[in-house]
């Protein structure tokens, strides 16, 4: 059996009013007498009755609903962006649509599509590894719809940029590693496309250079799908750990990079750092309780969504269009524990 929600008109059938006198006693319209009022008023809350929300997005010609379009949201840092991206939405009066592209180019196309056929009013997003054409996002745009890119931003889209410091926290990881004795240091990077992607590796490249250690190219291993195939990372793993001169730290530049490079030391004996060290970009809230203690660069996620949410909504709620946009840069920080302990000399 298909809903039906309450309608004006059961209200008026109800009450013995016209559809007309029920809607601007809704309205509180001064042409209905405070007495029907009340009645209207008193019976709708009775009966739980709330305004059809197409209806009201036909007639004020905003539907007070914004897409977020992330990666994952199973992932930590994304659903602390998206916690952060509510707290603001709900408190100004919007709804918010979460879809998830899970890295896939074309899922990402039919989000896109799907969110801007139901009407929303903006949209906040992070793109995903496959993304190369941004026609799908540049297209929107063009036609006004209100979008705030943050994490993994498009450069040649004029917009609201939320990001972190990605150069930094990824120099200042890997500078550690460098202080703490390691010399062969690798990185697990993400798809090349993305701009985290190139911020990251440059800071890790500077770091190495800033610590007279020359960069070796077979030391960068890039993961097309940042992770969220475990087999990519096992493959650049493998490929590490067959050279002549192994790496002896592993810096891992996301999420679940991090995670799946600690789940494959577990499953090949690696002990940590005893046989290798290791430092990640992670939001999850666990990794000081792992064993051993994981380091991390952790990025201010909560913060990161709840500016894109104030960008997004000041775009929406803009008498002209905006024509001045903001880049905001938040610093990541660096969680120093067991996992990257100085380097023992055997």
């Amino acid at each position: 059996m298909k809903f039906e929600a309450v309608t004006i008109k059961d209200i008026a059938k109800a009450l013995g009013l016209s559809t007309s006198t029920v809607s601007r006693a809704l309205r509180d319209s001064y042409e209905i007498s405070p007495e029907t009022k009340n009645l209207v008023l008193e019976y709708a809350k009775q009966i739980n009755y709330r305004p059809n929300p197409i209806a009201l997005s036909l007639k004020e010609k905003r539907s007070r609903s914004i897409g977020v379009v992330v990666s994952e949201i199973a992932n930590s840092f994304f659903s602390q962006a998206i916690n952060g991206i509510e707290s603001i939405a709900y408190s100004k009066g919007y709804h918010v649509i979460i879809t998830q592209s899970l890295e896939n180019y074309e899922r990402e196309v039919m989000n896109m599509q799907f969110l801007s056929s139901r009407s929303i009013d903006g949209c906040i997003l992070s793109v995903s590894t496959e993304t190369e054409d941004f026609a799908h996002i540049t297209d929107l745009y063009d036609r006004n719809l209100p979008i705030v890119c943050f994490d993994r931003i498009i450069e040649n889209i004029d917009t609201h940029k939320v990001i972190v410091d990605n150069f930094k926290g990824a120099y200042d990881a890997t500078d550690h590693l460098a202080k703490n004795g390691f010399k062969k240091i690798a990185i697990l990077a993400n798809s090349e496309f993305l701009s985290i992607t190139k911020e990251r590796l440059a800071g890790y490249k500077k770091a190495l250079e800033d610590n007279n250690i020359k960069v070796d190219e077979k030391y960068i291993k890039a993961c097309p799908h940042g992770g969220m195939i475990y087999e990519e990372v096992d493959e650049a793993m493998d490929e590490l750990f067959k050279m002549k001169q192994k790496p002896d730290a592993i810096f891992a530049s996301a999420d679940k990079l991090t995670t799946n490079c600690m789940r494959y030391c577990k499953a090949h004996n690696i002990n940590i750092p005893e046989d290798m060290a290791v430092i990640g970009f992670s939001n999850l809230d666990l990794t000081e309780l792992l064993s051993p203690s994981l380091s991390v660069v952790r990025q201010p996620a909560f913060e990161m969504g709840r500016i894109a949410a104030e960008l997004l909504i000041k775009m929406i709620e803009s008498k002209r269009p905006e024509t001045e946009f903001e880049n905001i840069v938040l610093p990541a920080e660096l969680f120093v524990r067991e996992s990257s302990a100085r380097k023992v000399k055997k």
